[in-house]
């Protein structure tokens, strides 16, 4: 039980954080453009508790701690869905984002996921100007025997220096690097007696634990490694080095998430690892249990996914609001009111049923089905 309080405290505290840096993302552009903001919401359902501020934006907090949303003069959702034109006031008309700029429209929309981006480079800033960066040189410890890894060559006691023929900078870069998207061989370089090998690997899927001890499928080549001598180590750089790592390592997820949806969608990886609300809570919960690093490391990669799911191109998320614009700028004028009807009918089908596949695969991973 308490277990399930703790779970709960650092998810609602996580999600609330985001989900409000992403809202304030589309707060911030509405006002500089002069779109009249009239809700400001963390949270979904009946509202908790709230309060008026000057400019007559109503902030509350509401019962169900899943997400947020700005709501626009004019709109009829809280999804930004708009009000007939002429069902407003023609003195209201210059609040509306409708009859904004398609531009200023495109800025506000965009600004929640870019947001999201900025406040994960601010955390891992941060961790790596005032933690460290971690700089600790992998070398294999184990190579399993008939594996991957043993097939080709590798041996206990390489040093891995490139993956790929990417400089590995960290022990945590060589995970990630094998699992970078794709299903061809891995080139791995090591040094073994003061010179550079190469090996081609060809990995294979299979599950696995991570670091917290959840099922994971990934590309496995069968080794083991530790920092180089036992040691770990970790540099702390300046603000310059650390937004550009900051950077680095953002792009890295970008280009990783995207790869496994890809992978996923071509049936070349498993779905199983897409997760919901419940799964997010129980990492929350295991990560902030070792301390106020990993919490704001695990903040800044569920802050990049959300950001990044916003911005696909489904109709309710910004990235349908985004797509809609694009169609307008083709074609010089908005789709009229009809599609874009059966465009939100459709959002709502998908969005329902990614929310029911996701919370399955959580209970299905907590061995309740």
């Amino acid at each position: 039980m308490i277990s399930f309080i703790q779970n709960a405290f650092y998810f609602i505290l996580l999600i609330s954080v985001v989900v409000f840096i992403h809202e304030y993302g589309h707060y911030y552009y509405a006002k500089k453009y002069k779109v009249t903001v009239t809700d400001f919401s963390i949270g979904f359902g009946k509202e908790l508790f709230g309060w008026n501020d000057k400019d007559g934006t109503r902030w509350k907090i509401c019962l169900i701690p899943l997400g947020g949303y700005v709501k626009f003069f004019g709109d009829s959702n809280s999804a930004s869905k708009p009000t007939k034109l002429n069902d407003i006031h023609s003195e209201d008309h210059s609040k509306l984002l409708t009859t904004k700029p398609l531009y200023q429209r495109a800025i506000i929309v965009a600004a929640g996921p870019m947001a999201n981006f900025v406040l994960a480079i601010f955390i891992f800033s941060l961790i790596f100007m005032f933690n460290g960066k971690d700089s600790s040189i992998p070398m294999i410890q184990e190579v399993q025997q008939d594996s991957p890894a043993a097939i080709a060559g590798l041996k206990s006691g390489d040093e891995i220096s490139f993956i790929n023929n990417t400089k590995i900078e960290s022990i945590n870069d060589v995970a990630a690097l094998i699992n970078m998207p794709g299903d061809g061989s891995v080139v791995i370089t090591v040094k073994r007696n003061s010179q550079l090998l190469d090996f081609t690997i060809e990995p294979k899927m299979a599950e696995g634990q991570d670091s917290l001890g959840n099922k994971s499928q990934r590309k496995m080549i069968g080794i083991k490694i530790v920092p180089l001598n036992n040691q770990v180590e970790r540099q702390k750089q300046g603000p310059v080095k650390a937004l550009y790592s900051a950077f680095q390592e953002t792009y890295k997820t970008v280009v990783m998430t995207l790869g496994y949806l890809g992978n996923v969608i071509a049936g070349s990886a498993s779905p199983d690892q897409l997760g919901g609300p419940i799964k997010i809570a129980q990492i929350t919960g295991q990560v902030a249990e070792y301390g106020i690093i990993p919490f704001l490391s695990i903040m800044a990669y569920i802050s990049i996914s959300l950001g990044l799911i916003n911005l696909f191109p489904i109709p309710l998320l910004d990235g349908g609001h985004l797509f809609f614009y694009l169609i307008e700028f083709i074609r010089g004028k908005p789709l009229n009111d009809q599609i874009q009807e059966y465009f939100y009918r459709f959002g709502f089908f998908v969005l329902f049923s990614l929310m029911f596949f996701a919370t399955f695969n959580d209970l299905k991973s907590l061995g309740l089905f």
